[in-house]
C-alpha cells in the first residue's frame, strides 16, 4: 500500500477514535527499517480539542504478511499484555488502539505511545564508549527491567488469562522443533541432534512462573541517560518459565554490536548474580537455558532464510540470516557439552533464488 493511502486510511481510523477530535491529521509518516517481523510505522497524530492543539507521538505495529517469521503471529496478545503492564513498574509503551479486522490497512495493527530515548541497536557510538560509569549504570538498568517483568503479580494485572505458563519448556521445545519441519528443506542433522540433547537434558521448570518478555537483548531497550526508559518488541511474550528470558539475555548480552560486551558492563555471570538478587529466582542450569535460547535463534534465522529462498519475502536481509544457524546451533551445542561437528544441511537460502533478487532490484 502506498504511503498516501496508508496516510489517509489512517488519518479516517484515528478519527474514530478519538471522537471529541476535529481537524485530525497525521505528520511525518515514516517507516522503521531494523527488524525482521512486525511491520513499524512512527507517527504524530495532530487535532484540535476544546480550542487547543494536541499532538501525540505512536508507533504502529502491523502484523507482517503471512507466513510471517515467529508463526503464530499473536498481534491481540501483544496489545493484551501492554495494557497490562500500564500501572507496573516495567517501562512499556502504553497501548492506545486495537484493528483486529484488516479493513484499514489490510492486516490487523495496533497504536501505542512513542516513549522517549536511544536505543542503541547496531553500535556503541563514541560517547558511550568513552563512557564507562554510564554503561555499567545501563547495564544494571536492563536487569532490573528484566526483574521487574518476572516479579509481576500475574493475578492482579490480569496477566494470568494470558496463558497456562505450566509446561512451557516442553512447548517450547515442541514449538521450535515444528518450526524447522515447517521450512526445512532436507534434514538438518546439527538442529535436530540439538533438539534431541535439549529433550535428553531437559530440567525441571523453574517452579516460579511468570511474565517471560521473549526477546530481551540491548536493541529491545531504549535508554534515557543511563536508565531505561522502554521496553519493546514484545512479540514472543507468554506466561512461562523466567530462566528461558535470562537465557536469551546471556546470550544476546555477548553480540559484538553490543554495549553490554564492553569491559565497564555487567558480565554475563555478573548479570545471573544481580537477577537472582532482585528477584529471588535461584539461577540454575545456565548452559541448558543458553542452548535451548540458542536453538531458539537458529530456527528463527532458519525461518527467515527460507522464507527468502521459497519465495515469501524478496528481503535480502532474511536470506542472511541463514548464515547464523550454524554458529548459533554449534554454540548451543557446545553449551550441552557437545564439540563434534556435525553437518547443517541446507540452512542458507539457494544462490540462484539470492542472485535474482540482487538482478530484479538492480533494474528497479
Amino acid at each position: 500500500m502506498k504511503t498516501d493511502d496508508i496516510q489517509r486510511r489512517l488519518t479516517s481510523w484515528l478519527a474514530g477514535q478519538l471522537p471529541d477530535a476535529q481537524h485530525v491529521r497525521i505528520e511525518g509518516l515514516d517507516r522503521l527499517e531494523f527488524g525482521h517481523s512486525a511491520e513499524t510505522l512512527l507517527f504524530t497524530i495532530c487535532w484540535r480539542a476544546h480550542a487547543a492543539e494536541r499532538r501525540q507521538d505512536v508507533v504502529l505495529r502491523l502484523r507482517p504478511p503471512a507466513p510471517g517469521l515467529l508463526e503464530p503471529y499473536n498481534l491481540r496478545r501483544q496489545f493484551e499484555i501492554l495494557r497490562a503492564l500500564e500501572s507496573t513498574p516495567v517501562r512499556s509503551p502504553r497501548a492506545l488502539w486495537f484493528e483486529g479486522s484488516g479493513a484499514v490497512l489490510g492486516r490487523e495493527f495496533y497504536v501505542m505511545e512513542r516513549l522517549a530515548g536511544t536505543v542503541y541497536e547496531r553500535s556503541v557510538p563514541h560517547e558511550l564508549e568513552a563512557d564507562p560509569q554510564r554503561i555499567r549504570r545501563m547495564s544494571e538498568s536492563m536487569v532490573e527491567q528484566i526483574a521487574a517483568i518476572h516479579t509481576l503479580d500475574l493475578r492482579a494485572t490480569g496477566l494470568d488469562a494470558i496463558a497456562d505458563g505450566r509446561g512451557y519448556l516442553d512447548r517450547e521445545l515442541q514449538h521450535w522443533a515444528a518450526e524447522i519441519r515447517r521450512v526445512q528443506r532436507a534434514p538438518l542433522p546439527a538442529l535436530e541432534r540439538l533438539v534431541k540433547a535439549l529433550r535428553d537434558l531437559q530440567p525441571e521448570q523453574c517452579p516460579k512462573i511468570t511474565l517471560v518478555h521473549g526477546d530481551p537483548k540491548p536493541g529491545n531497550f531504549a535508554f534515557q541517560g543511563d536508565q531505561v526508559s522502554g521496553v519493546f518488541d514484545w512479540e514472543m511474550a507468554t506466561i512461562g518459565d523466567p530462566l528461558a528470558d535470562l537465557g536469551w539475555a546471556e546470550i544476546t548480552w555477548r553480540m559484538p554490536s553490543s554495549f553490554t560486551t564492553r569491559p565497564a558492563s555487567l558480565s554475563t555471570d555478573e548479570l545471573a548474580a544481580r537477577y537472582q538478587e532482585l528477584t529471588g529466582i535461584s539461577v540454575r542450569h545456565r548452559q541448558w537455558y543458553r542452548a535451548f535460547q540458542g536453538l531458539k535463534i537458529a530456527v528463527i534465522l532458519l525461518v527467515g532464510a527460507m522464507l527468502f529462498d521459497a519465495g515469501f519475502t524478496d528481503d535480502l536481509r532474511m536470506a542472511e540470516m541463514g548464515y547464523g544457524v550454524h554458529p548459533f546451533t554449534r554454540d548451543a551445542l557446545r553449551d550441552l557439552g557437545m564439540d563434534e561437528e556435525l553437518d547443517s544441511g541446507p540452512v542458507t537460502a539457494r544462490e540462484e533464488r539470492v542472485a535474482a533478487v540482487r538482478r530484479r532490484m538492480s533494474q528497479v
